[in-house]
């Protein structure tokens, strides 16, 4: 099993681990099919009133789809299959408050998480960045989700720029992507904190102001998430193409979007 659940029956809270710290908590489609069923789950169990989504390892909250996974791909161009569509709480239906304590990188797939969650807690440590201009892919979902947390520049910013540059904590809690920043060590502390004082009310009146607050952008995200699929078909470089770009990470200078990179 990639993913960890651990629930507190006193205070309602379940913390759910990214568990596979060898691989920076990349999401191989096993650990994609753990995270949907988890969702689910969760929507059936009435002793959970919030979850705190974090990952093992320290050095990474999550980095995105597992490199060495095949995903096949229909040969029709209008469709693509991406197993990360379902792995957030709101794609399987959960409306119970979902707290992210990002310690360590946070980058690429791990925006589909991020962007579903009602908040983010980050560990000053912690660093944000998306990888996927510098090896010939589109950032469509991912900055379709980020769009609906950090202002546009920030956005754009983030995306274009590639492995070239890391947004800290701090400036990712100036943006608003992150709510709260801790000590090093202190996200998920911090993140089940805030969780059992949500667990405590009411839960109808916490779920149903998650599904008030999601309303007000539903329309935009959805019309938004739509387009993907087709920018990905026609922008991305053919997978022969993005493994020789991966594979040569770290042997480029800077600015080139490899080897070194600056944080912000």
């Amino acid at each position: 099993m990639a993913l960890r659940t651990e629930t507190d029956k006193e205070t309602g809270v379940a913390v759910v681990t990214l568990d596979r710290p060898e691989k920076l908590n990349a999401i191989d489609l096993a650990t994609a099919g753990e995270l949907a069923a988890a969702w689910r789950a969760f929507r059936f169990d009435d002793g959970v009133r919030a979850v705190v989504l974090t990952g093992a390892g320290g050095r990474a909250f999550c980095t995105g789809i597992d490199r060495g996974v095949e995903v096949p791909q229909p040969s029709s161009p209008y469709t693509i299959d991406d197993p990360l569509l379902a792995i957030g709480p709101k794609a399987n239906d959960l409306w119970k408050p979902v707290i992210a304590a990002v310690e360590g990188m946070a980058c690429g797939g791990a925006f589909y998480l991020l962007g579903e969650a009602e908040f983010v807690i980050a560990s000053e440590e912690a660093t944000f960045f998306d990888p996927h201009t510098s090896y010939g892919m589109v950032s469509a979902y991912e900055a379709i989700h980020m769009a609906q947390r950090m202002p546009f520049g920030e956005v754009a910013r983030m995306s274009l720029m590639g492995t070239a540059e890391r947004v800290t904590a701090r400036r990712a809690y100036e943006t608003g992507l992150v709510s709260e920043v801790t000590a090093a060590g202190g996200a998920a502390e911090a993140a089940v904190r805030a969780a059992g004082v949500i667990a405590s009310y009411p839960t109808e009146a916490v779920q149903g102001t998650v599904r008030a607050v999601w309303s007000a952008k539903e329309a935009a995200r959805a019309q938004a998430l739509a387009h993907a699929p087709h920018l990905i078909a026609l922008g991305n470089l053919p997978a022969e193409r993005q493994r020789e770009l991966f594979e040569g990470r770290g042997r480029r200078g800077r600015g080139s979007g490899h080897g070194e990179f600056r944080l912000r």
